[in-house]
């Protein structure tokens, strides 16, 4: 096996573990689509093009609503600022690749991969192909997302709309939010962003929540920095 294979083999085998998680993740996306009367070929393709777990989820949500086309963009844009960091910290391993390479990974890009790439290039700086070891992590998890996503959408289809399928989606944000809460900083961001969601709930088009991100971001900024400032002072 060469060091290319092994890479790559090690890649898939880092991601497989967390693929519990995005399994029901992606049927949900599958049955959300559904449930706002998207089609069988609306629902895989924006899980094929957009490729974003939580910015579909919001997307669907808005499009179930008949919101402009603007606010859904706006929405789902400060949702997906976080990658802007991921591909800046990845920059450093895999800047020097093709530009080929470079619009693939792009795409494959998820909180997944990029979690378990970034460690393991960490944690071994001599991994000759890191772009295959990311590539082993980011395919496995678009083939699982893409297959459950499909099996998804074609259930959601044969579920009566009584059985009111919506409950799902703040369902998987909620198991989102607190897996993600990890210090004071993230703390003091959820329960701003929460506050201004409830207070904003009103506002025409679900403008609430692009409120509500923008609060808690800089919340958790302000206390972030607060958090600096009295350690070095300490």
């Amino acid at each position: 096996m060469t060091a290319r294979h092994t890479d790559f083999t090690d890649g898939v085998k880092a991601i497989l573990p967390i693929q519990l998680g995005v399994i029901p993740f992606a049927l949900i996306a599958g049955v959300s689509a559904v449930s706002v009367d998207m089609t069988a070929a609306q629902g895989i393709g924006m899980s094929l093009i957009v490729f974003a777990g939580a910015a579909q989820l919001v997307g669907i949500q808005l499009i179930g609503l008949n919101a402009p086309l603007f606010i859904i963009w706006t929405s789902t844009f400060f949702i997906n600022l976080r990658f802007l960091m991921y591909s800046a910290s990845l920059g450093t391993h895999l800047g020097k690749l093709p530009l080929r390479w470079k619009f693939l990974l792009t795409y494959l890009l998820t909180d997944q991969a990029y979690g378990m790439s970034i460690v393991d290039f960490g944690e071994h700086p001599e991994r000759e192909h890191k772009h295959w070891f990311y590539f082993g992590t980011a395919v496995t998890l678009w083939i699982v997302w893409m297959t459950c996503t499909i099996i998804g959408v074609f259930v959601g289809a044969l579920i009566p709309e009584s059985w009111a399928l919506n409950f799902a989606v703040p369902l998987t944000f909620l198991a989102l939010l607190f897996a993600t809460i990890k210090d004071k900083a993230m703390v003091m961001a959820a329960v701003a962003a929460g506050i201004t969601a409830v207070v904003a709930h009103s506002f025409p088009y679900k403008t609430g929540l692009i409120l509500a991100a923008v609060v808690g971001i800089a919340v958790g900024m302000l206390v972030e920095n607060g958090a600096k400032k009295q350690k070095a002072k300490g």
